[in-house]
């Protein structure tokens, strides 16, 4: 077993609702925020439901030892930091294929390609049929939460499962995905009870808070969380859950981002949103530009890599969502805007916002690879990481429903219904004409001329 397998703790997630009453503003959460000190999540039973759990490190003692631990078993060349380091994709399913052969696990470094923290570029070297992803790196560990993180930064580290889904998504065959999604909502008879709930209330004081919290909680019911374009039983999947839901914990001020974040709930005006209002928050990839060469050779990814978008919709007596044009919420769009700006910063400091961008750095790599047909020409076919017979990542549990819990916090004296929203990764959008940039300034030609495939070691699947 490896020092990795050991130490890695199960995958936390969770998902929410928001909404605000008489002079009351009512928060539902599963689970709660993160505490001082501590990592909160909630783990997935048998039955696909979730539950909060949190892991507790006052004094930094465990993650301190994990760090040792993990710099005394790495061997040396992946323990140090390198501003530039490059996988070939080919090399590595040999290597993997190879192993299993064997009868034997993936290594460390391959479960975590070598350390990858980002993909900045992709490159395709034809005199070696090698395609490369490129970009910085560093020595790893599980932290509390049982992410990968880098040893220096504690940036989140790119995986092998995840590789193997998103290459999946867009296969040498063409076709696959056309949207890779996750969304966390209620459903339509819990909106309905809810309404029809909401209804039968008169007047109330400050005292009925917990009658209300409780009524809104059994009226809502268990919310469903659905999943398209991947298998739901991976990692992958698990990601995607796990930072919609933290996501929105930041929006109803359940949790205190790491960086300056003005929640929707400081900034919302009761008396200002429609008593049916719902407003929806998703990521979606954010690339300034995807820069690539003419002959397709090389291609940069550049920006922040998700943006945060909201939109607005009623709910209706009967429960159904509806678009609200015009509806627009200044506070909805005012957190959406700066939780973009700042998710540079904040993936820096929270893994799991880092995990989300690699997650699509490697869908829009992956379509990128497809859509210039690099498999054909390295007459690569996925074998391995294509077959899940071979290589088994449907291996985890299905997130399949939550159960509304409800905080109450007073502000203002109007209903602000739930919000919804998920992840919505179009990967082959980010390589449509308005954002595929040519490299005039064969910046990223040059980037690829660095490396001579043809003479590294052919063993070696990674280089610096």
């Amino acid at each position: 077993m490896t020092l990795i397998s050991r130490l890695l703790n199960r995958t936390m997630l969770a998902a929410l609702l928001l909404g605000c009453l008489g002079t009351a503003s009512v928060v539902f959460a599963q689970g709660g925020g993160g505490g001082a000190a501590g990592v909160a999540g909630v783990d997935i039973d048998a039955q696909g439901v979730l539950r909060k759990r949190v892991v507790a490190d006052p004094s930094g003692l465990l993650s301190k030892r994990r760090a040792e631990a993990a710099r005394a078993t790495l061997p040396p060349d992946l323990v140090r930091k390198s501003e530039s380091r490059k996988v070939s994709l080919t090399r590595l399913e040999k290597r993997l294929g190879e192993l299993l052969a064997e009868g034997k696990s993936p290594t460390d470094d391959l479960k975590y390609l070598a350390g990858l923290t980002r993909v900045r570029h992709v490159f395709y070297y034809p005199e070696t049929k090698d395609i490369v992803i490129e970009g910085p790196a560093e020595g790893f560990m599980p932290d509390l939460a049982g992410r990968v993180v880098g040893l220096q930064s504690g940036a989140a580290v790119l995986e092998l499962q995840d590789l193997a889904v998103a290459l999946r998504a867009f296969p040498p065959s063409g076709g696959g995905a056309q949207v890779i999604s996750v969304s966390i909502d209620p459903t339509q008879e819990g909106l309905a009870r809810m309404q029809q709930f909401l209804r039968q209330l008169g007047p109330i004081v400050p005292g009925d808070a917990q009658r209300i919290a409780l009524g809104l909680k059994e009226s809502l019911g268990v919310q469903e969380v659905s999943i398209r374009g991947i298998a739901p039983t991976t990692h992958f999947a698990q990601v995607l859950v796990e930072a919609d839901y933290r996501m929105k914990l930041i929006g109803i001020g359940l949790e205190t981002p790491p960086v300056k974040i003005e929640s929707y709930v400081s900034r919302a005006n009761p008396a200002q949103v429609a008593r049916n209002a719902m407003e929806r928050w998703y990521f979606t990839p954010n690339y300034e530009c995807v820069k690539a060469t003419e002959d397709g050779f090389a291609m940069e990814l550049i920006g922040d890599g998700v943006k945060l978008v909201g939109e607005s919709e009623r709910v209706t007596a009967e429960g159904a969502r509806v678009n609200n044009a015009g509806g627009g919420n200044q506070a909805s769009q005012q957190f959406v805007r700066q939780f973009t700006e700042k998710y540079g910063e904040l993936a820096k400091k929270s893994p799991v916002y880092a995990q989300l961008r690699n997650l699509v750095d490697l869908a829009v790599a992956s379509a990128y690879i497809q859509q210039r047909d690099l498999y054909g020409q390295a007459g690569w076919h996925i074998e391995v990481l294509g077959d899940e017979t071979r290589f088994p990542v449907e291996t985890h549990l299905v997130p399949r429903q939550v159960e509304s819990a409800v905080n109450v916090v007073w502000k203002g004296n109007r209903l602000m219904t739930p919000i919804g929203g998920g992840v919505n990764i179009q990967a082959r959008q980010a390589l449509s004409p308005g954002s595929l940039m040519k490299d005039t300034e064969g910046t990223v030609a040059a980037a690829r001329a660095k490396t001579d495939a043809a003479k590294v070691d052919a063993k070696r699947w990674w280089w610096d």
